[in-house]
C-alpha cells in the first residue's frame, strides 16, 4: 500500500458514525470501519418516492487478486433489498465529498459540502440530462 492511497480512504473517516439523511431520499445511513481498516461499510435505510431500501456498501481500495498494488480510487460495491448492486469511486478532498456512479468523472455524481464542525454535508446527486435531487446528511452520532 502506498501512503497516497491510504490518505485517500482514510479521509472517509469524517463519515464514520449514524446520519440523518433528507432530500430526495429520507432515512439514515450509518458508516463503520471492517475490522482491519481496509473497507468502510455504510448500512443504508432509506425511503425513496414511497419504497423503502435496505442495502450495504463495501468502500475501500480495489486490489485485483495477485496484484502488488491497489488502485488509485477508492471504489464501492453497493447491494440492495431491492436486488440493486451498483458501484461508485468515492473523494474527499478539503470539505467536499464526491461520490462518482461506476467510475471518477461520471456525469452521474453526489457532491456535499461538509460544514466546519463536521456534523452535517449539504449536496444533491447530479444525473446526465440535468436530472438529480437534494441530499443534505445531519450526524445523529
Amino acid at each position: 500500500m502506498t501512503e497516497h492511497i491510504d490518505t485517500r480512504l482514510k479521509a472517509l473517516d469524517r463519515l464514520v458514525g449514524t446520519w440523518k439523511v433528507t432530500g430526495g431520499a429520507e432515512g439514515t445511513v450509518t458508516y463503520r470501519w471492517m475490522e482491519g481498516g481496509h473497507f468502510l461499510i455504510q448500512d443504508v435505510d432509506l425511503e425513496q418516492d414511497g419504497t423503502r431500501v435496505k442495502g450495504t456498501e463495501f468502500i475501500g481500495r480495489k486490489r485485483p487478486y495477485g496484484a502488488d498494488r491497489p488502485s488509485e480510487d477508492v471504489h464501492s460495491w453497493y447491494f440492495d433489498s431491492q436486488g440493486a448492486t451498483l458501484a461508485y469511486v468515492y473523494e474527499i478532498d478539503g470539505d467536499t465529498l464526491t461520490i462518482w456512479a461506476h467510475e471518477r468523472n461520471s456525469e452521474a455524481y453526489y457532491r456535499g459540502t461538509f460544514d466546519a464542525d463536521g456534523t452535517s454535508v449539504t449536496g444533491g446527486w447530479v444525473y446526465p440530462g440535468g436530472g438529480g435531487y437534494a441530499s443534505d446528511m445531519t450526524r445523529v452520532s
